[in-house]
């Protein structure tokens, strides 16, 4: 659930499913990634960034917006489109998402990508343990005073701010990385209306799967010491299901997705990350491609087309950006733009 490691492009198709007791038999894999998101570290101030009222240029060309909600202000990153057009797309962060700055604009080469492209590019800055979602209270164990309602945020106060800047409400995209990944469908799921693709990069999209819960708990324990049972209440609350996108796969029957999840086998792109963060890193995808090709199997099964693609690499940013580059043809044609 760390954005420390990602994945790169190829691969498996939802299509080509594989028996889904052969996935069941990878739940080992989760004690394993418990016991490794404990030693993973780092964990990041989460206040909400204070800033200007007024759009301010930064170095690399984009705009901080800050924008009011009912967490607070929160500072969002934005690369207009190209031509004045209507789109955008959203691009969520991982677990540690940093309180200044959204990941993507700095760990990937998205902004240079999509420059010329007619689609505005959204980065909420953020929002770290938060998966994204409203959540039943704030966190009990970090001191946390504000509620996180990220769904709120991202579905009805920031479109309705975009849509003072003449962005779409509708034509809309949502992507992410690691913990963004799952929150992009979820989010999809339950608003059609909002976004016309949906993409997860190493994203855990069935935290629903036994023992995946204690795998949040852990993640977010170490990540800011958040209380996974004020996000979601304990296992087998119905906000768990609500947030699966695999329990809720026939909510994205219809909408264009491409998941993507690496094989965990390292490569030079995991060298300047070191052995530490690299082990951590394998664990981690080994986690992600489970919950990938059950999710395949699920939409497989429903006969819901979707993009499902294994490739090489491990939970770190650099496969991240390979994946974005996959998914840039498919999400300007989804929402037709160029």
């Amino acid at each position: 659930m760390h954005d420390t490691r990602p994945m790169t492009e190829g691969g498996v198709r939802a299509g080509n499913k594989r028996a889904a007791r052969g996935w069941l038999r990878k739940a080992g894999v989760v004690a394993a990634t418990v016991l490794l998101m404990a030693g993973v570290g780092g964990a990041v101030a989460g206040a909400a960034p204070i800033g200007a009222s007024v759009p301010r240029v930064s170095a690399r060309g984009f705009e901080e917006l800050v924008v009011p909600s009912g967490m607070g202000p929160i500072e969002v990153q934005v690369q207009w489109a190209a031509r004045g057009g209507r789109s955008a797309l959203y691009l969520l962060d991982g677990l540690r998402a940093p309180f200044d700055h959204n990941q993507w604009t700095t760990d990937t080469d998205v902004l240079r990508r999509f420059a010329g492209d007619n689609v505005t590019l959204v980065f909420p800055v953020g929002g770290h343990s938060s998966f994204y979602a409203d959540w039943y209270r704030p966190s009990s164990t970090n001191g946390q005073v504000t509620a996180y309602k990220w769904e709120t945020f991202l579905t009805e106060e920031l479109p309705a701010f975009l849509a003072e800047y003449g962005v779409s409400r509708t034509d809309n995209a949502v992507v992410g990385a690691s913990m963004g990944g799952g929150a992009a469908l979820s989010l999809a799921a339950h608003h059609r209306d909002q976004f016309q693709f949906a993409g997860s990069f190493s994203g855990f999209v069935n935290p629903t799967f036994p023992l995946w819960n204690e795998a949040v708990r852990a993640a977010m324990w170490d990540e800011g010491r958040f209380n996974v049972d004020d996000m979601w209440g304990p296992a087998g609350n119905p906000a768990w299901s609500r947030n699966d996108p695999t329990v809720q796969a026939e909510l994205l029957r219809g909408l264009p997705m491409y998941v993507s999840a690496g094989n965990g086998v390292p490569g030079v792109l995991d060298v300047p990350y070191g052995v530490g963060n690299t082990v951590n890193a394998m664990g981690l995808e080994a986690m992600a491609t489970a919950a990938a090709r059950i999710f395949g199997d699920r939409v497989a099964s429903l006969g819901i087309p979707a993009r499902v693609d294994i490739v090489d690499g491990t939970h770190t940013w650099p496969y991240w950006d390979r994946a974005i580059a996959t998914a840039r043809p498919m999400i300007l044609d989804a929402l037709g733009v160029r």
